[in-house]
């Protein structure tokens, strides 16, 4: 199968690197914080899942201004 030249140019995720080499640290013995990719070992702390669910009934649902 051929893919079209632009998909042919598409780059590696690094993020997706990144968190690669974390896990093999870690699984080579070495004591790493991986802040790369992933879902957090805690659930979202009720006070940011009320915080999110009211804005959602608010209309505030669109991307915020660019410059941050």
């Amino acid at each position: 199968m051929r893919f079209s030249a632009n998909v042919e140019k598409l780059k590696p995720s690094a993020t997706i690197a990144v968190s690669t080499l974390a896990k093999k640290l870690a699984a080579d013995g070495r004591d790493i914080i991986n802040l790369s990719a992933g879902e957090p070992d805690f659930d979202t702390p009720a006070f940011i899942a009320e915080a999110g669910t009211a804005a959602i009934h608010e209309g505030r649902t669109r991307y915020t201004p660019t410059a941050g």
